[in-house]
């Protein structure tokens, strides 16, 4: 039987009161049921008499174990604090102050480090990271005492196990560390664990880098169970087979490309035809497959607002019209000089029969 829950909150109201930054800042980068777990108990905070997890899950039709996903979460975030008795079992739920809007904008983009360097990762791997838009999940440092305690668990003794064959070697101190953001931060279940990294070895990419990048794009995707993740990874591979195509090249995306790839299908929504376009251009323009230029064309549409091929051929046109037309140079008369300055003289056909009869009686005296 789970254990009762106390929670409190700062004002008690009729109406469920939603902060504006909550909406803003904290819910659009949320998984979907990490939102779903922290308004409702917003509702239940005005009424926490015999409040459980067990209740809370079977209301929202999650498990428990979600619910507690969910609830570190927003610990994390920092919008509730948590308080467990020494079973570890949650006994108190506190809402926090959000911060000021003016802070949260001001910490909501920041620079995103380069993936480490290791030997197992590809070139494409080793690429510096970009300033890429808002990060939207920030990987923990765990310490110690936390790998200690989260590996004890028996289900995640069982998926190091499972991940461990799937790799075909040990999990180092960065694998844990990788693991555990999925499991905790980002809320992923065993299951979904488990497929991300059977679907990143089946394109042989099995480095640390590149299995947080695909993780974070299914988070930030929506990504919540495998049901969903066959779908992400379906529109992938088309994307993959499109851009490899457009650019020639043989392989699977590094990590950087696939946040670019990510970026093109999922946060603008262009579709195959546009990116094989910008793709194109970049070929004509650069020689060589450059993802960073591709992005700035399809950044500059996104802006524009292109949906297809057609409005490109709009944009274009525009471009062209306003682009300013040189005017010819000015062509410049000879200078004045002593070979020019004096007056030229045309000569007639009479002229020209008088100089030849000249010349032939010249001709005859030197004969003679």
């Amino acid at each position: 039987m789970s254990a009762v829950l106390t929670l409190s909150h700062g004002a008690k109201n009729e109406y469920t009161i939603i902060s504006n930054a909550f909406i803003d800042h904290y819910m659009p980068q949320a998984n979907g049921s990490y939102v779903k777990v922290y308004l409702y108990l917003l509702r239940l905070a005005s009424d926490p008499d015999s409040i459980t997890l067990s209740l809370i899950a079977d209301r929202l039709e999650e498990t428990e174990k979600d619910i507690e996903r969910a609830l570190k979460y927003w610990e994390k975030q920092k919008l509730i604090k948590l308080t467990r008795d020494n079973a570890n079992s949650i006994t108190d739920i506190v809402f926090l102050p959000l911060m000021p809007d003016n802070e949260l904008k001001e910490s909501s983009c920041t620079k995103e480090p380069p993936p480490k360097k290791t030997a197992e990762s590809s070139d494409a791997d080793k690429e510096e990271a970009e300033e890429s838009s808002c990060c939207h999940f920030e990987k923990p440092d765990y310490s110690n005492a936390q790998i200690t305690a989260l590996t004890s668990l028996d289900e995640v003794k069982k998926l190091i196990s499972h991940l461990e064959r799937i790799l075909g070697r040990l999990l180092k101190p960065s694998d844990v560390q990788t693991l555990l953001f999925l499991y905790e931060s980002l809320g992923f279940s065993t299951e979904l664990i488990t497929y991300l990294y059977e679907y990143c070895a089946s394109r042989n990419k099995k480095s640390t880098s590149y299995i947080e990048a695909v993780g974070i794009a299914w988070a930030q995707a929506g990504v919540d169970n495998i049901e969903k993740a066959e779908v992400e990874t379906a529109i992938y591979s088309q994307g993959y087979t499109i851009v490899n195509r457009a650019f020639g090249l043989n392989r699977a995306p590094g990590s950087i490309e696939l946040k670019y790839i990510h970026r093109w299908f999922a946060t603008f929504g262009f579709n195959g035809e546009i990116i094989e376009e910008a793709c194109n251009r970049t070929m004509l323009s650069t020689s060589r497959p450059d993802f960073k230029y591709t992005d700035k064309i399809l950044t500059n549409w996104h802006t524009a607002g292109i949906k297809n091929k057609a409005d490109i051929a709009v944009l274009d046109s525009e471009f062209a019209r306003k682009k300013p037309i040189k005017s010819k140079p000015e062509i410049t008369p000879p200078s004045s000089n002593r070979f020019t300055a004096f007056p030229q003289r045309k000569y007639t056909a009479s002229d020209y029969s008088a100089l030849e009869e000249m010349l032939l009686r010249k001709d005859c005296t030197h004969a003679d």
